[in-house]
């Protein structure tokens, strides 16, 4: 079969280069354009120009002129993984067996841009991957191959994402063999059973230390790279909020009194920063003040003030929790 790898970001590397390794033909890579002068060559065109393969980018691949283009290639299958923009239907007719995709999730759970992200906010034990065959609507193609993988206890955004985009290699090459031998069965998605998973946002990384420490955890798990779990100092001795954004933590289940509000500084000694959450506590392993470095919990300890009794929150006093997850 000819081939177009539609594909732009990271988690979409291994399927690419995997493609080297069929007996297909890739024809081209249709990947995001590049913007501005000085931006890097990404890895997927790092990948193409290796092996000698065209490179299309258009700043819309659902325009006729686009499409006109995609027909150059006289594809017989458009291999999409972590591209950034939805095919069409029309765009998806320029190939003659449309398109299959590669989505980081066990669908129909988590439909959308953050799969990965989404999976640990929420404290699942196992996620996987999912190969549909395209429709225009997002990720609600039919499947055609799923793979699952276990998440790590302490296992981060990106950590997980290397692992479920060396399973989607896989799991691609083996969809590629039933498609060209016509054994691919399709199974319906069920719009019951699908979540979503929007595009994060800066604002998805405020904590809300009212939320227990084990899903505290769990967030800043899901927050890496970007946009990072993030909370406030107040002082009890007064000053401006400082900024603070988190880096691993780990959970204590050490009551506290029921008086005391969740984010309050239970112990700031040596290096040891303990906070109450809404059920036990979170031990801070590393603190990055605002445009400061990152800090270990003790080198933050000696040089900042910090006390117990102290609190950690949103910006202002009083200022409304962070309200993740609502969407």
């Amino acid at each position: 079969m000819r081939l177009v790898m539609t594909g732009t970001g990271p988690f979409a590397v291994p399927t690419f280069r995997g493609l080297y390794d069929t007996p297909h033909t890739v024809a081209a890579l249709v990947t995001g354009p590049i913007r501005g002068r000085l931006a890097p060559c990404t890895p997927m065109r790092e990948v193409a120009l290796e092996h000698g393969t065209p490179i299309f980018d258009p700043d819309n691949i659902n325009t006729a002129d686009a499409r006109r283009e995609l027909c150059r290639y006289d594809a017989d299958l458009f291999v999409v993984c972590d591209y950034g923009q939805i095919l069409t239907a029309e765009t998806l007719s320029t190939a003659r067996r449309g398109g299959i995709n590669l989505h980081a999730s066990l669908l129909p759970k988590y439909r959308g841009a953050a799969p990965i992200n989404w999976a640990l906010y929420h404290g699942d034990t196992e996620t996987g991957v999912t190969v549909i065959h395209m429709t225009p609507k997002v990720d609600a193609g039919p499947c055609v191959a799923q793979a699952r993988v276990a998440i790590g206890p302490d296992e981060t955004a990106p950590e997980l994402e290397v692992r479920l985009a060396e399973a989607g290699d896989w799991l691609v090459r083996r969809t590629l063999e039933l498609f060209e031998s016509d054994r691919l069965e399709e199974l319906p998605q069920d719009p019951a059973l699908a979540s979503r998973a929007p595009r994060l946002k800066k604002t998805d990384g405020l904590i809300d230390w009212r939320r227990p420490a084990l899903a505290i955890k769990n967030q800043v798990r899901a927050m890496e790279p970007w946009p990072k779990s993030y909370t406030f100092l107040h002082r009890l001795a007064g000053g401006p909020a400082l900024r603070l954004l988190l880096g691993p933590v780990q959970t204590l289940n050490t009551p506290h009194a029921e008086e005391i509000p969740p984010g309050t500084v239970l112990e700031a000694s040596a290096d040891r920063l303990q906070v109450a959450a809404g059920q036990g506590s979170v031990l801070l392993g590393s603190v990055q003040p605002a445009g400061k470095r990152v800090l270990s919990a003790a080198e933050f300890l000696r040089g900042y003030r910090v006390q117990k009794g102290d609190r950690l929150g949103g910006e202002g006093v009083g200022s409304r929790q962070s309200t993740v997850g609502s969407e």
